[in-house]
């Protein structure tokens, strides 16, 4: 059962070209949104379609990979785990993240 805490697998559409940030010491981090779709019959028996985006990020060797062959609107297989976190705005407000952090890429379709 320890193999399946803090686990997320992901199917779906890149939402965004993925912003990619050299980092000191040649290190990458990959920036990118994840379009998954879930669809459902409501009360009136109508399907309603449900698009849900989820923050992904990637560092390293998963995130030099991204940067080459991935680009918005293809469709990927992600696993990691999520996190959270929170930083404060220019404003000084705090923001709250929750993010995947890929440790697995798969990338689909054509």
């Amino acid at each position: 059962m320890n193999a399946m805490k803090n686990r997320v697998q992901l199917i779906g559409n890149v939402g965004n070209d993925p912003e990619i940030k050299n980092l000191d010491g040649g290190k990458k981090l990959a920036n990118l949104t994840i379009a998954t779709k879930d669809s459902y019959k409501n009360d009136k028996g109508e399907k309603v379609d449900q698009t849900e985006w989820h923050r992904v990020v990637a560092w390293g060797k998963t995130a030099e990979i991204i940067e080459k062959y991935v680009t918005k609107g293809i469709q990927v297989a992600i696993e990691g785990k999520l996190s959270h976190r929170s930083y404060d705005d220019k404003n000084g407000e705090k923001r709250y993240v929750t993010e995947v952090v890929v440790s697995e890429l798969l990338m689909l379709g054509k």
